[in-house]
This record gives structure tokens, C-alpha cells and sequence, in this order.
């Protein structure tokens, strides 16, 4: 797996390091307090392979073995939003580390709006399947460092970001620089929603270090995966912002965009685990679990 670490900067400033996976184009993080050896897990990856119907949990073990490596303890499992793209690995981790597991409380409202599309009303329970639900302005630590939660909508509603210090979070709202920012046409996103947070991020100080959910190289000449930029070089140099792009030009090149794009292959197997905490499905008599796919809904 590609990997690479950002080291902190001084007090209160994380040392985030990123593993991609190939297969969706994520990218999953442990930001580590140096002070302290604690750590929290972000968007961990729980494989999954649609043609067989098959989970795993390798990319979360990577993860794992990186922390027992380096002599980390986790204190949190956070993810940002329910994934559309994978499957979350926040109840396996949670079991293995004995961490709480956290999302934005929003994610109810995604949960209420999923659970109409499967036609599931009873099947997700965010309170039972999370140990916190974060709203807008909560703060909590890793080690000393502290961390300040940021409602950012528009690839969903509920989507949240995390300032760790001077590393922040961002998920699936900006790509790297470019390739710009992320889809915003799932139910419950909007263009607009997108741009009011992007234009939030932004008014973070230059200086921030922003990490992005996914990347999908080979990117121009580039042909890595890449995860970090500043605040300042966003504003500079971003593909779909940079240099002072409009709001109505921002929305209709993305709007445009999102018209041309397919639904990631994952999403329906994905949203009805993530909304469960990344948890399959009650086993049923002959003790397996079973996915729900609705026929001519999308």
C-alpha cells in the first residue's frame, strides 16, 4: 500500500500519516500526537470485493500494524461521513483497539433518508452503532492535541471535517489541487451546499495542512497518489477555485460534472454497512448476512 507521513510542525500539530488504497481510490489516516503517542484512525477502509459478496479486513490490519509499530495508542475511530465508495472499518476497529468510534450527528438524518431507499425503516440505529455523534463546534483531543468538528455538507449532508491542530481533515470535499473538489449530486448533496463549504475550509489559515478522501491518479503528468496541500495553495492553485472562481461558475462546472458521473460501484453494498457502523446485516437462519439492493431506483 502507498503510504506517506506529513511530520508535525510543533505543539499541537498531529503527524498525519496516509494510506491509499487502489481499489477506491481512498485514502485512510492515523494522526498521531508526537507528544503523547496517541492517536486517532480516520476513514479506515473495510475491504470488499462486490463480485463475490466478499469482506476483508486487510487494509485495516496494515493500518493497525503501522500503529503497533510505532508504539501508538489509539484513542479515537473517526470517519467524516457514511462513505458512498467503501465500506467503513469502524466496528472491527473499535473491537480490536477498544477506541470509541465517532461520525457527525447528522448522519441520523442520512441514516432516516437511506433507510426510505431500502426500504428498511427499522434497519439503522446511529445512536446504538456510535459511541459519539458530533455536532458542528464540538472539540475533543488526541493526546494534547486539540481538534474543533466543522460541519461541511454538500457531498452529503452530514459530512464533517476535523481541525487537528494545523491538519485538517476535509474528506470529500476538495481533491488534491488538481483535480480539483468532490461530486456533490448523491441525495441529500448539492452544489451549493459544496461551494458554502469549501469557501469555510478556505478561511482557515494558509498555513493549514487540508487532507482529502480520494484520489484517482494518474493526474496529468502525475502519476502517484497525492493527499495534502494547503489552504494558500488551494486558493492559488486549484483546479476547479483556485485564482477567485465565482460561485455560479464553481456550481455549474460542478453540476455539469456530476451530470456525466456513475454511481461508485460500491455505494449501494456500502451505505447500508457504513449506516450501521460499518457492521453487516443481523445474520439470518443459515447464519449468513445478506445485502438489500434496490432494483430501478437509480
Amino acid at each position: 500500500m502507498f503510504t506517506r507521513t506529513s511530520p508535525s510542525t510543533g505543539p499541537n500539530s498531529p503527524e498525519v500519516t496516509g494510506f491509499y488504497d487502489p481499489d477506491t481510490g481512498s485514502i485512510m489516516y492515523v494522526a498521531a500526537d508526537p507528544a503523547t503517542k496517541k492517536a486517532a484512525l480516520i476513514d479506515v477502509v473495510l475491504d470488499f470485493d462486490p463480485a463475490h459478496g466478499r469482506t476483508r479486513t486487510d487494509s485495516a490490519q496494515e493500518v493497525l500494524d503501522f500503529v503497533e509499530a510505532q508504539g501508538l495508542n489509539v484513542e479515537w475511530v473517526l470517519d467524516t461521513h457514511p462513505h458512498a465508495d467503501h465500506m467503513m472499518a469502524s466496528a472491527w476497529l473499535k473491537e480490536k483497539t477498544g477506541a470509541p468510534n465517532a461520525i457527525g450527528e447528522k448522519t441520523r438524518d442520512i441514516a432516516e433518508l437511506w433507510a426510505k431507499f431500502y426500504n428498511l425503516p427499522e434497519a439503522f440505529d446511529v445512536d446504538r452503532d456510535f459511541d459519539r455523534l458530533f455536532a458542528d463546534g464540538d472539540t475533543f483531543k488526541i493526546g494534547e492535541v486539540e481538534v474543533k468538528v466543522m460541519l461541511h455538507p454538500g457531498h452529503t449532508l452530514g459530512s464533517i471535517t476535523y481541525v487537528a491542530g494545523d491538519a485538517a481533515f476535509v474528506h470529500d470535499t476538495f481533491m488534491h489541487v488538481d483535480a480539483g473538489t468532490s461530486r456533490a449530486d448523491f441525495p441529500g448533496g448539492s452544489s451549493k451546499d459544496l461551494w458554502d463549504s469549501l469557501q469555510s475550509i478556505l478561511s482557515l489559515p494558509d498555513e493549514t495542512r487540508l487532507f482529502v478522501g480520494h484520489d484517482y491518479p494518474p493526474v496529468g503528468d502525475r502519476t502517484d497518489p497525492a493527499w495534502e496541500a494547503t489552504v494558500a495553495q488551494h486558493k492559488a492553485d486549484n483546479k476547479h477555485l483556485g485564482g477567485g472562481t465565482s460561485e455560479a461558475d464553481f456550481r455549474k462546472l460542478r453540476d455539469d460534472r456530476d451530470a456525466t458521473l456513475k454511481l461508485p460501484d460500491r455505494m449501494l453494498y456500502a451505505l447500508q454497512v457504513n449506516l450501521r457502523g460499518g457492521r453487516l446485516a443481523p445474520t439470518e437462519d443459515d447464519g449468513h448476512s445478506y445485502f438489500k439492493i434496490p432494483a430501478n431506483k437509480f
